[in-house]
């Protein structure tokens, strides 16, 4: 399990297609189709990565396209000095960090619509419990601050080694850990009556 924390995102062309950095030197000048190759390789991880962060789909959905637009026009400037992945995951993270930070106060949860209860969750105490605790982790992450929630989802849910982490947030490896520390700290507070 450490092994595979400790690798970081997967290529979308790890499994025998062009390399990244060759489809982003192509892309920087003017190949679509290697764009687009890219594209449809890391769309979903980043995707996932900034629905995490935003705990929305929709604004994640724009968060992302917005970074590939960014991308797209930046990537005369990749050097390769970071892997692609890692470049493009500096970008969306940025993207969700100013999202979130120029977020209105959250909408109170009794406004939220009541979500379907998935079809496994038989009974119906079950389904208000589920329910309950989903609500309470997404009132925990709201607490945390941008900086705290993109660390933590990049290291919890994208198993990323911090020394990645602090490439795409710009940050030293120990903000990372002091980051990532806290906010496991308040989630697990916030969380203690879900044990």
């Amino acid at each position: 399990m450490a092994a595979e924390r400790d690798q970081g995102p997967q290529s979308p062309t790890a499994a025998g297609g062009p390399d990244d950095r060759i489809l982003a030197v192509r892309a920087g000048e003017g190949d679509e189709e290697a764009f687009e190759t890219l594209v449809r390789g890391h769309g979903p991880g980043m995707l996932r990565l900034a629905t995490q962060i935003l705990g929305n789909r929709a604004e994640a959905e724009d968060a992302v396209q917005e970074a590939f637009v960014s991308a797209w026009r930046k990537l005369p400037e990749f050097r390769g000095e970071a892997g692609f992945g890692t470049w493009l995951h500096r970008i969306v993270t940025n993207r969700c960090l100013n999202a979130l930070r120029a977020r209105r106060p959250a909408t109170d949860i009794d406004e939220l619509p009541e979500q379907a209860a998935p079809e496994h969750q038989s009974s119906p105490e079950r389904a208000a419990e589920s329910q309950a605790a989903v609500r309470a982790l997404g009132d925990a992450m709201a607490v945390l601050s941008p900086e705290q929630r993109a660390c933590w989802v990049l290291r919890e849910i994208e198993t990323m080694p911090y020394e990645t982490i602090a490439e795409v947030v710009g940050i030293s490896q120990e903000a990372v850990r002091a980051r990532v520390f806290r906010a496991r700290r308040c989630l697990t507070e916030a969380m203690v009556a879900w044990r």
